[in-house]
């Protein structure tokens, strides 16, 4: 099954690294975020990636040169102002007509992906996301059973669940994904939730987002631990 990692945007919250490299190739421990996330999916038997580029997408590109691994990475130019939706959108051409992995360049967790799969098939609704217990700085999103009641990106709700950016998409996604410009985590999510098509995978296990110089140092210790 193919797997899209978007690895293109600004992150500008870790300015002070991000000026002279994208973020999925900050290191953790000496490997790129990237490396890390991929390295997750290959365990799990999935090792085709569709890595959607954008900003700083040469490095990325230069190191997929000189590093030989054994999957078949994809490199596909998205544009350097693409939002979440806008780059999803100019990968459908390669995914076809077939459910697929989606997850962000930014994002390290231990989520079991095969029983993610298994839930997203059992349940047949467009998507599936991966809700986990963040930090208190991060959003919510309200859950009733397993389907997604309400979906709100960064808003205050009580419940303590955020998306924890690991999905899996039927290719009807597509439709609800407007232009270049959309972002994925609004309008497209916030419309197929209210059509009762977004379910929810809990995982309450490790997951660690990484906004901020402090988010970097805290997992390379958790790593450096497990």
């Amino acid at each position: 099954m193919k797997v899209v990692i978007l690895a293109g945007g600004l992150g500008t919250r870790m300015s002070e690294l991000t000026k002279t490299i994208p973020k999925p190739m900050i290191k953790i421990n000496n490997k790129p975020i990237l490396v890390h996330i991929m390295e997750h999916f290959s365990k799990a038997g999935f090792n085709e990636f569709y890595i959607a580029l954008g900003y700083k997408g040469k490095i990325i590109k230069n190191f997929f040169k000189k590093k030989k691994f054994e999957w078949k990475v994809n490199l596909i130019e998205t544009g350097k102002n693409s939002m979440t939706g806008g780059r999803l959108k100019k990968l459908k051409k390669y995914l076809k007509n077939d459910k697929f992995f989606m997850t962000y360049g930014d994002g390290i967790s231990n989520v079991n992906l095969k029983k993610l799969l298994q839930f997203h098939k059992k349940n047949k609704k467009i998507a599936t996301l991966t809700a986990v217990r963040p930090p208190a700085r991060f959003g919510s999103i309200k859950i009733k059973g397993k389907l997604v009641k309400v979906f709100k990106e960064k808003s205050k709700l009580d419940e303590g669940w955020i998306n924890g950016g690991f999905f899996v998409f039927e290719p009807k996604i597509f439709k609800y994904i407007k232009n270049n410009m959309t972002y994925l985590e609004k309008e497209p999510l916030e419309k197929i939730s209210k059509k009762k098509e977004l379910i929810a995978y809990k995982h309450k296990g490790f997951w660690q987002c990484i906004d901020t110089k402090r988010d970097k140092d805290l997992i390379e210790k958790i790593l450096k631990i497990n």
